[in-house]
C-alpha cells in the first residue's frame, strides 16, 4: 500500500498500490524466506533456480516464462534441456525487485511505494516483462504507476530520485531521473500562496503534504503561516549530487530568482561539505540572509517534508570521502548562477579554500577565483586568511590574494569602461557623490582597506618575502587609499618581524606608503618610530607640521570672521584646548624637535660665518707676507691709489649722498693728480 500522500490509482489494474496477476498463474500462500533463500509456498516442486548474489530463489519455469521475455531467451536459447539455474547479478534493484518481479509473476500481491517502484521498473525492463508476453505486464503497471501517482506527489519524487542513485545507468537511461528531476523543479518553482499545507512543526506519525490537494479549506482550518520560498531546501539537499545537480538545472530552466537558486546550493554544501565552515550556525545564518530577502523565516526552521524518512536529520553530519567532497565540489562550482550576488563572497572563498585542499580541477579553480573577484569587495578577513597547500614557504597563500585582487582590477577596470558605470571609476573617490551619498566608500576603498588588514595580518610570518608584500601593497591604485593608516600598521608589522632588513630594504618598503596620506595619531606614532628609517622620520614630521599649521591656519581664519576683534593668541588657545590631549603631546614633542632643528641649523649658520672670516684674515696675511720688500715708486702710488679711490667713495657715500656725481667726479682727478706729484 502506498502511502497517504499517493494519489487513488483505482481503475488501473492495481487497487491502492497492490498489483497483481492472476492470469496464468500458479496456486501460491506466498513466499517463505530461509535464511539467504527464498521458497515458493506450494504443492508443487520447484525446478528452477534463480542466484542474484548471496540470494537464491526456488522457482517454477512457467511463470517466469509466461511474462519475462529475458527467462524466455535464457532457457530456450540454451543447449541445455536441463537447465535448472540461472545467476542474475547484474540484475538492477538487486534480490529485492527480483522478489517483487517474481510475486507479480506468480499472481502475489504486490505493494507498490516510492521506495520499491523505480528498482522494480528498472528490474522489469531487465527481465523484458513486456505487452508481447502478456498485457497488463510489469513494464506497463509499473510505467503507469509512475507517471500517475509518483509524478503528480512531491515526496514520492524526491523517494523515487533518491532510490535512483543505485540504479544507474538504467534509471538514465528509462528517464526516471529526468521524468523525477522536471516534476520536483516544477513543483518547487510553484507560486507558494498557492500551497495550503502546514510544512512546520508537524509530527514525524503525519505524512508529506499532498502537491495536488489545493481544495479550499474552512475558515477555522485556514489560518496558516506563509510559505517561505526556501521551503524546498531541506528535501532537495538529500539527494546525490549528480542528482541535486539535474534538478537545479530543471529548476533554473523554470526561471527561479537566481539569489534563491544561489541559496539552495549553500544549503546543499552545508550539509555535504562539513568542513566548509567551522560551525554550523554560521552558514545557516549566511543561507537564511541570502533565501529570506521577503523576510521569510529560514530554512533551519523546516521541521517537515522528508525529516521522518531519511537516516540523517539535520544535526547529523553525513560522511563524505574525499573524493566524494571533491566531486561536490566541482559539481557546484559548475551550476552556481553567474549573477554576481547569487551566493556570497565568503562562500565562495570557502569553497575555494577546500577546492585548493582537495585539489579541483585547474579549471574550475580559475573560474572560482573569478567569481571571487566579481564581489571581492564583500570578503572579510578570516576568509582571506586560507593556508598555503601547495607547500610554499608562507603560511598563507598570499599568491592567491594576490590573483583574487588581479581579478577585481580587471573586472573593476571593465565596468568603469562601460557607460553604465562611470560613477566606480578612480577619479571618483566615492560612490554617488553626485548624488550626495558623500561618505560612503567605493568598491576599491573597500579592498583596500581589507588588503591592508591582509597584510598586516600576512606579514608576521617571517618567510614573506619583501617583493611579495610590496606588489601586493602596490597592486590597489593610490585613489584606493584617502589614508594610509593601514599600510603603516602593516609595514611596521613587518619591520617588527623582520629585524634584520638592511637600511636599503626598509627604505624599498617604506615606499609604498604616502606619508601625506597619514592621520595625526599615526604620524606622531611614526615620529617616534626608531625601525623606519631617517629620511622617513624627516617626511613624517615636515608632513605632520604642515597639517597642523593648516589646521590651525584654518580654524583662525574660521574664528576671526566669527569675531573680528579677537586676539589670534585666544583662537591658538581656543584651537589646543579643543584639540585631543594626545594631539597636545604629539604637536609639543614635534615643535620641540623642529625647534632644536632651527637651533642647531642656526649655530652651523654661526660657525661658517666664523671660518669665512678666519679665511679673509689668512687671506690678508698672506698677501702681506707675499708682498716684495722694495717695489718700484709707480706701484705703490698706484695701490695708495686705489686704496684711497675705495675710501673716497665710501665716505662720499655716507657723508655726502646729496653731492652730484659730476662734482664728485671733478675731484677725483685732482686727488689723482695730487697723489701722483
Amino acid at each position: 500500500m502506498w502511502d497517504s500522500e499517493s494519489e487513488s490509482a483505482g481503475g488501473r489494474d492495481y487497487s491502492n498500490g497492490v498489483l497483481t496477476s492472476s492470469k496464468h498463474a500458479v496456486k501460491t500462500d506466498g513466499f517463505e524466506q530461509r535464511g539467504q533463500s527464498w521458497y515458493v509456498a506450494t504443492d508443487v516442486p520447484t525446478d528452477f533456480l534463480v542466484q542474484i548474489g548471496d540470494s537464491s530463489f526456488h522457482l517454477h519455469k512457467y511463470p517466469l516464462l509466461s511474462r519475462s521475455g529475458k527467462m524466455n531467451r535464457v532457457i530456450y536459447e540454451s543447449r541445455d534441456a536441463d537447465l535448472n539455474k540461472v545467476l542474475l547479478d547484474d540484475l538492477p534493484g538487486g534480490p529485492e525487485a527480483f522478489e517483487l518481479a517474481a510475486k507479480f509473476c506468480y499472481g502475489i500481491a504486490v505493494d507498490l511505494t516510492a521506495t520499491n517502484i523505480s528498482g522494480l521498473r528498472c528490474a522489469a525492463e531487465y527481465l523484458e516483462m513486456t505487452e508481447d508476453l502478456e498485457e497488463g505486464n510489469l513494464i506497463f503497471k509499473t510505467e503507469a504507476f509512475l507517471s500517475y501517482v509518483v509524478l503528480s506527489s512531491w515526496r514520492d519524487s524526491i523517494l523515487v530520485l533518491k532510490s535512483c542513485e543505485k540504479l544507474s545507468p538504467w534509471s538514465e537511461n528509462l528517464q526516471i531521473v529526468r521524468r523525477c528531476s522536471e516534476s520536483i523543479a516544477w513543483k518547487a518553482c510553484a507560486n507558494p500562496k498557492g500551497i495550503r499545507w502546514a510544512y512546520t512543526g508537524k509530527p514525524p506519525k503525519v505524512s508529506s503534504p499532498k502537491w495536488n490537494e489545493m481544495k479550499d479549506s474552512s475558515p477555522s482550518r485556514t489560518h496558516q503561516h506563509s510559505v517561505p520560498p526556501d521551503w524546498w531546501f531541506e528535501d532537495v539537499s538529500i539527494l546525490r549530487i549528480d542528482h541535486f545537480v539535474r534538478v537545479i538545472t530543471a529548476i533554473k530552466v523554470k526561471g527561479m530568482r537566481f539569489e534563491l537558486i544561489g541559496a539552495a546550493i549553500i544549503h546543499y554544501a552545508m550539509k555535504w561539505l562539513p568542513g566548509l565552515i567551522k560551525d554550523r550556525a554560521g552558514m545557516v545564518a549566511e543561507g537564511s540572509n541570502s533565501s529570506n530577502s521577503n523576510g521569510s523565516s529560514s530554512s533551519s526552521s523546516w521541521k517537515g517534508g522528508l525529516h521522518m524518512i531519511v537516516v540523517a536529520t539535520k544535526d547529523d553530519i553525513p560522511t563524505v570521502q574525499a573524493k566524494d567532497q571533491r566531486l561536490i565540489i566541482e559539481s557546484l562550482i559548475s551550476i552556481i548562477p553567474p549573477q554576481k550576488d547569487s551566493v556570497s563572497c565568503s562562500f565562495l572563498l570557502r569553497l575555494l579554500r577546500m577546492a585548493n585542499m582537495l585539489k579541483v580541477a585547474p579549471a574550475l579553480v580559475t573560474e572560482l577565483e573569478k567569481r571571487v573577484g566579481m564581489q571581492f569587495e564583500q570578503a572579510t578577513l578570516p576568509d582571506l586568511l586560507i593556508p598555503s597547500y601547495n607547500k610554499t614557504e608562507t603560511l598563507y597563500d598570499v599568491d592567491l590574494v594576490q590573483t583574487l585582487l588581479e581579478h577585481f582590477l580587471v573586472q573593476e577596470q571593465t565596468e568603469c569602461s562601460s557607460p553604465r558605470r562611470e560613477s566606480f571609476s578612480d577619479k571618483h573617490m566615492y560612490e554617488g557623490t553626485q548624488r550626495g551619498n558623500i561618505g560612503i566608500p567605493n568598491a576599491k576603498m573597500k579592498v583596500a582597506r581589507l588588503v591592508d588588514s591582509y597584510l598586516t595580518e600576512v606579514s608576521r610570518d617571517r618567510n614573506l618575502s619583501l617583493t611579495k608584500f610590496q606588489v601586493l601593497a602596490e597592486a590597489l591604485p593610490e585613489s584606493a587609499r584617502t589614508c594610509d593608516d593601514g599600510l603603516y600598521r602593516a609595514i611596521d608589522s613587518y619591520l617588527k618581524a623582520h629585524p634584520t632588513l638592511s637600511e636599503h630594504e626598509r627604505k624599498r618598503l617604506c615606499r609604498v606608503m604616502d606619508c601625506q596620506k597619514l592621520s595625526i595619531d599615526a604620524c606622531m606614532h611614526a615620529a617616534q618610530n626608531e625601525r623606519l628609517p631617517l629620511r622617513v622620520v624627516v617626511q613624517v614630521l615636515f608632513s605632520e607640521q604642515v597639517k597642523i599649521s593648516n589646521a590651525m591656519a584654518n580654524n583662525s581664519l574660521k574664528e576671526a570672521g566669527e569675531s573680528q576683534y579677537q586676539p589670534m593668541i585666544s583662537n591658538r588657545k581656543t584651537l589646543l584646548e579643543g584639540t585631543p590631549q594626545s594631539f597636545q603631546e604629539g604637536w609639543a614633542a614635534a615643535k620641540k624637535d623642529i625647534n632644536t632643528l632651527k637651533f642647531e641649523l642656526e649655530t652651523v649658520k654661526a660657525k661658517y660665518l666664523e671660518l669665512q672670516n678666519d679665511m679673509d684674515n689668512l687671506q690678508r696675511q698672506f698677501d702681506k707676507m707675499a708682498k716684495p720688500k722694495q717695489s718700484s715708486g709707480w706701484t705703490s702710488g698706484w695701490k695708495k691709489l686705489s686704496k684711497l679711490t675705495k675710501m673716497t667713495t665710501l665716505e662720499t657715500n655716507e657723508t655726502s649722498p646729496r653731492i652730484p656725481n659730476a662734482e664728485q667726479t671733478r675731484k677725483a682727478p685732482r686727488r689723482w693728480r695730487n697723489s701722483i706729484s
